[in-house]
C-alpha cells in the first residue's frame, strides 16, 4: 500500500511538472516577438498603403507580438528576388501582381484576362467576391506561399515615348508587360512585340530606348516620376491589375494559431480600406500625370474594335493548360456575376 502510495504521488507530481514545463512553454512562446518584413516593387500607391495599414493594425492587435517592417521600391531586391524569399521565408510578406508569380503557379495570370473587368466598381466587387478569394488564395500553397488579400490596383494604360493616338500605332512598338502569357498575348494582338520586365527595369529602358513603352499603371507613373522618360499615356483600359498578399508559409505556419488568425484577419481588413482610398487616389493620380504629360484616349469605334479583340485572349490562352483553363472559368464567371 505504501509502495502504491508513493507510485501515486510521484506520478502526480510528474505529472504537475509537465503541465507547469508545458505551460511556460506556452508562456514562453505566447511572449515571443515575431518580425515581419513586407516588401513591395511601388512606393506611395495603392500596394505600399496597404502594406502600411496591414502592419500597424498587426502590431496593435497582436499587442506588439508582431512587428512589421515596410520596404517599398523594390528595397528588398527584385520582384523575382522578393518571391523567392517569401517562399524561404527570409521575407514575411511580398505584395504585388499575381501575374509575377505565373512561375510558381501559371493559375495566377487569370487576372491579366483583358476584356472581362469594365470599370474599377466592377473590380471592386470581384476582389470583395468569397469564391474568387478561395480561388487566389489556394494558389501556390504548395510551393511556400499563403495568399490573405486580394485589392484592386486600376486599369492598365499605356506609356509611351511617342504618342499611340491609333490602333496602328500600336504596330512595330517593343512594350514591356508583366511575365504572363495574357498579357504577352494581348500586346501581339495589337501587333507590338512584348517584352517582360520587371518594375524596377522599367524607367531604365524607357529612358535608354530599350522598349517604346510600357503596360502598367497610371499610379506607378505619377509616383515613380515616369513622366522623365515618357510623356504620353493611351488609357486603353485593359487588363484591369490586381494586387495581391503573398504570405510565408514557413514563417506563417510557425506562429501561434490566435497569431495566424489576425495575420489573415487584418490582411481582409487592409484590402476592404484600401479599395476605396486606391478609386479616389487613382482619380487624383490622372489629374497629376496630365500636368506633366498627355493623356489620350482612343477614338471610340477603334476602342469598341480593340475590346471585341481582346475579350478572346484569355480564353485562348487559357485553353492552351487545362489547370488554367479552369481557373480562368471561375475567374470569368465572377467577372460576369458581378457586372451590373
Amino acid at each position: 500500500m505504501h509502495l502504491i502510495k508513493r507510485r501515486v504521488s510521484g506520478l502526480a507530481a510528474a505529472g504537475a511538472l509537465a503541465v507547469l514545463l508545458s505551460s511556460g512553454v506556452g508562456a514562453a512562446r505566447a511572449a515571443e516577438t515575431y518580425v515581419m518584413k513586407i516588401g513591395t516593387a511601388t512606393i506611395n500607391e495603392s500596394q505600399h498603403e496597404w502594406c502600411k495599414r496591414f502592419a500597424a493594425m498587426v502590431e496593435k492587435d497582436s499587442g506588439g507580438r508582431i512587428k512589421g517592417q515596410i520596404y517599398p521600391a523594390s528595397q528588398l531586391g527584385s520582384i523575382p528576388r522578393e518571391i523567392e524569399g517569401v517562399q524561404f521565408g527570409s521575407i514575411q510578406v511580398f505584395v504585388g501582381p499575381p501575374e509575377f508569380l505565373a512561375g510558381v503557379d501559371q493559375r495566377y495570370e487569370i487576372v491579366s484576362s483583358p476584356g472581362l473587368v469594365d470599370n474599377l466598381a466592377h473590380e471592386v466587387r470581384m476582389v470583395t467576391d468569397p469564391e474568387l478569394q478561395k480561388l487566389m488564395f489556394s494558389f501556390g500553397a504548395d510551393k511556400g506561399l499563403h495568399g490573405n488579400a486580394l485589392f484592386i490596383a486600376q486599369p492598365s494604360s499605356v506609356i509611351g515615348r511617342t504618342p499611340i493616338r491609333h490602333l496602328v500605332d500600336f504596330k512595330g512598338k517593343k512594350l514591356r508587360v508583366l511575365a504572363s502569357d495574357m498579357q504577352e498575348d494581348m500586346v501581339k494582338s495589337l501587333g507590338a512585340s512584348p517584352v517582360a520586365m520587371t518594375l524596377g527595369d522599367v524607367l531604365p529602358a524607357l529612358q535608354q530606348g530599350t522598349i517604346d513603352g510600357s503596360i502598367a499603371a497610371m499610379t506607378i507613373y505619377t509616383t515613380m516620376h515616369f513622366w522623365d522618360a515618357a510623356k504620353y499615356v493611351t488609357e486603353i483600359n485593359q487588363p484591369f491589375i490586381f494586387s495581391m498578399a503573398f504570405v510565408s508559409k514557413k514563417w506563417f505556419d510557425a506562429l501561434p494559431k490566435d497569431l495566424q488568425g489576425i495575420i489573415d484577419t487584418d490582411a481582409g481588413k487592409a484590402a476592404a480600406e484600401v479599395n476605396p482610398w486606391e478609386v479616389a487616389f487613382f482619380a487624383k493620380q490622372r489629374e497629376i500625370f496630365a500636368q506633366h504629360g498627355e493623356l489620350i484616349s482612343l477614338p471610340p469605334a477603334e476602342q469598341a474594335a480593340m475590346m471585341k479583340q481582346l475579350q478572346a485572349v484569355g480564353a485562348a490562352v487559357a485553353k492552351r493548360k487545362p489547370a488554367l483553363e479552369k481557373a480562368y472559368n471561375v475567374f470569368a464567371a465572377v467577372a460576369k456575376r458581378t457586372q451590373q
